[in-house]
């Protein structure tokens, strides 16, 4: 239940967007903001490439892009949607013909580059073949790759030329009549693309897709994303976004996952609350975290579990968790249910038991969801 009405500063005003599908996941309005990754496998490999998409699925991925580079992927990608288990938005650049080739091949939608796509021409039979097979388009800008006249207006990437890129193509899909898009003006530097999707949410009411792009590796990546990405959903911008790491596709939905959660617009899974640990500690709390990390993957009900090291914090934080666990003395610590101490539980045993105790709790939780799910 949120308490915001209490807790004003917690409250996110979510900008107003235009909802479209991408294949049976809503995107912009007042839809959950959706989490993309997307494949790193050759996609001429079906079954390697399944794989990862069902990989990304189960880490709770609600759409899977793959790249879409030549005719024998077109026929690939056919075998791919029909095996996936969610929504596959082909990745179309410099070829228009491929994406022809994905719509008709089931793609739930078409990511085209306006720096890279061709002429108007071009585009105008994209869209033909989108509308035909009811698949929405994203406008992807990247700013590595902006329209040469663009470039000599500004003499460098920059937001505005950015938007200006975006604005262009949207007038030729509305001038088409094609209203079924989402668009993205992604950079890999944070500055800039902050800057360019403040200014597109006021140019546009299209959903918006966000990302920082070739963001890097899992550590450096992940918190130029976090930035990024965080200060554009908290100011309300974004109905979906995609973290690019240089890593497993998984790593990149549980970041995704992770930054939504901390900003309460997105909740999957248990959200550990601990401490950094330190000589008070009455257990080894890095480790158990880990452990604990690694064994709960496990569990989508929402939920909240901490682990604290000593009784300074560790009490406090207990009373708004659904399970918690404090260091103690003697070996030992105090097991919290519901924000209320419970039992005594010997650091040598605490893990299996908070395992347990987490799943009863989600167990628990998800019954009581399907009753009230019942009754309505």
């Amino acid at each position: 239940m949120s308490l915001n009405h209490i807790r004003p500063w917690r409250s996110i005003e979510r900008r107003k967007s235009r909802q479209i599908m991408v294949g049976n996941v809503p995107v912009g309005g007042d839809a959950p903001i959706a989490v993309q990754t997307m494949t790193n496998t050759l996609t001429t490999d079906v079954k390697a490439t399944v794989a990862q998409v069902i990989a990304a699925a189960e880490a709770g991925a609600d759409i899977v892009r793959v790249s879409v580079p030549d005719e024998a992927s077109s026929r690939a990608l056919k075998e791919i949607v029909k095996e996936s288990p969610v929504p596959i938005v082909a990745d179309i650049h410099f070829h228009y013909k491929r994406g022809i080739e994905a719509a008709e091949a089931g793609a739930a939608c078409l990511r085209i580059n306006p720096g890279n796509i061709g002429d108007e021409k071009r585009v105008a039979e994209v869209i033909k073949a989108a509308r035909d097979h009811n698949c929405s388009i994203r406008i992807g800008v990247n700013a590595g790759s902006l329209e040469k006249h663009l470039l000599e207006k500004y003499g460098e990437p920059c937001p505005d030329a950015m938007v200006e890129s975006g604005m262009d193509h949207i007038k030729i899909l509305q001038d088409h009549d094609f209203h079924n898009f989402k668009i993205s003006v992604k950079a890999s530097d944070v500055f800039m693309s902050a800057a360019a999707y403040q200014m597109l949410a006021e140019a546009t009411d299209a959903p918006i897709h966000l990302g920082i792009t070739e963001a890097g590796g899992l550590m450096s990546g992940t918190i130029k994303s976090a930035i990024g990405l965080g200060q554009l959903l908290w100011m309300g911008i974004g109905d979906t976004l995609r973290v690019s790491l240089s890593a497993d596709p998984v790593e990149e939905v549980k970041v995704g996952f992770e930054i939504l959660k901390s900003l309460g617009l997105r909740h999957r899974g248990v959200n550990i609350i601990s401490c950094p640990s330190c000589a008070r500690q009455g257990f080894d709390v890095i480790k158990t975290v880990e452990s604990l990390e690694k064994r709960l993957e496990h569990i989508k009900t929402p939920m909240s579990l901490s682990i604290i090291g000593c009784v300074v914090n560790g009490p406090g934080e207990a009373l708004m968790t659904d399970v918690g666990f404090t260091g103690g003395g003697a070996g030992s610590g105090m097991v919290y249910l519901a924000g209320k101490a419970s039992h005594k539980m010997s650091n040598d045993q605490m893990i299996d038991h908070i395992v347990e105790e987490v799943e009863k709790k989600a167990a628990a939780l998800d019954a009581a969801a399907a009753a009230d799910q019942a009754a309505e």
